[in-house]
């Protein structure tokens, strides 16, 4: 999703920090592997298994979200398939 006001960097640097500081300690117990979804600009949050479940809740609620994905207790989101092989 391009955003106008913001570059992917600024994005990610954004979504990590309000992780970090508002939304960590309420999710990351028993949370383990589910996707975390950020609108960058309030601070809301999802959270699901799925990751496009959590997207589209945040979406429903929030159109314009600018949103930051990221799963608890992995330092990334995915994993490509091939590149480990």
């Amino acid at each position: 999703m391009p955003y106008a006001k913001y570059t992917p960097d600024e994005v990610a640097t954004r979504g990590e920090q309000i992780y970090e500081d508002q939304i960590r300690s309420k999710v990351e117990e028993g949370n383990k592997g589910k996707f975390v979804i950020i609108d960058i600009e309030s601070g809301e949050f999802e959270i699901d298994d799925e990751d496009l479940k959590a997207t589209d809740r945040m979406l429903a609620r929030r159109p314009s979200a600018v949103i930051y994905g990221l799963r608890v207790g992995f330092p990334t989101a995915y994993v490509m398939r091939g590149h480990l092989e």
